[in-house]
């Protein structure tokens, strides 16, 4: 059996459809798993070691240039790769009309969320084979359950695996144990003061960790340095999404905000706490086999002593 599973951003949401393929393939002995994602973003569903084939597109790009003839030429390229292979199911585990629309130019039946469960209702009717889904479960429990019954199988009861293997080599801040710091998102509102992220990498010195303080945009490397600068901590050079996951893979403790290098070091395993200041943690919260804690919500940023007192609880357990 072959399926193709349309998941194409953003990172932290591409996380947590990997458990889903960790479940197909225990399932379904076998079973041939290809996967269609933003390039930005290929390293994630490549590091899973029951996915084979991962198909590409860069539709961020494209869609601000579709007359031009360099992204003409590159989405026939796309399409022709997407019909290389007849699939006996495509998977829509996005559930927007967007991910319903590139589904439809693989070859093969498409499956999804059912009207009820989606976010964009619309998207369904692409689908021939529907599954229903709570819309208020955690979308790493979402996207298990409408594996598990669009293809046919029993959801597992085991903890979520996100099957990623991560390489040896990775960028470090020096010799000796870490913590990474994850200061940065995508909009102003999900960030914590940056005095406290100061105070907390402070302690964390104080208590013989070196520090790594992450970042992804110019923007946020300035802050990610200053932040560094004041507590004698290290900031890594531009780092991509695998070098990004293979650091986090190696550090002692990760503390971050709600963005997708959160969430890719607590499928990673490693001890994670994360910061919610705009959004509520129930559907998306930090989840992975390590120790892991989301703290704050929507309207309810996290203080610094709530923060500092999850910490302590880490490095002790």
């Amino acid at each position: 059996m072959r399926v193709l599973i349309i998941k194409t951003s953003s990172m932290g949401d591409v996380v947590h459809a990997l458990p889903a393929i960790s479940d197909m393939a225990q399932a379904i002995p076998g079973i041939q798993i290809d996967w269609l994602v933003e390039k930005s973003f290929a390293a994630m569903p490549q590091q899973h070691r029951a996915v084979q084939r991962v198909i590409t597109l860069q539709w961020r790009k494209w869609r601000k240039s579709l007359r031009t003839p360099e992204t003409q030429a590159a989405i026939r390229g796309w399409l022709a790769e997407m019909r290389q292979q007849r699939y006996d199911l495509i998977i829509d585990l996005q559930g927007l009309l967007k991910s319903a629309a590139f589904a439809c130019f693989a070859q093969g039946p498409r499956a999804g969320y059912d009207w009820h469960s989606i976010r964009e209702p619309l998207a369904s009717l692409f689908y021939s084979r529907k599954g229903q889904v709570a819309r208020n479960l955690h979308a790493v429990d979402r996207c298990r359950q409408l594996a598990a019954q669009v293809l046919n199988y029993s959801l597992p009861a085991t903890p979520p695996d996100f099957g990623l293997q991560a390489s040896a080599e990775a960028w470090t801040p020096g010799p000796g144990p870490f913590a990474a710091l994850i200061p940065c998102a995508s909009r102003p509102e999900k960030l914590w003061p940056q005095a406290d992220w100061i105070a907390m990498a402070k302690r964390l010195r104080e208590r013989g960790l070196n520090v790594a303080v992450m970042w992804g945009s110019p923007q946020e490397e300035e802050r990610a340095r200053e932040i560094a600068q004041a507590v004698g901590g290290n900031v890594p050079p531009f780092l991509s999404v695998a070098q990004v996951g293979d650091t986090l893979a190696h550090a002692s403790l990760v503390i971050g905000l709600d963005t997708g290098m959160t969430h890719l070091a607590a499928a990673h395993g490693r001890p994670t706490l994360g910061i919610y200041c705009d959004h509520e943690p129930g559907l998306a919260g930090v989840t992975g086999p390590g120790q892991v804690l989301s703290l704050g919500g929507k309207g309810h940023v996290p203080t610094l002593a709530a923060v500092l007192q999850a910490m302590n609880s880490f490095q002790s357990a």
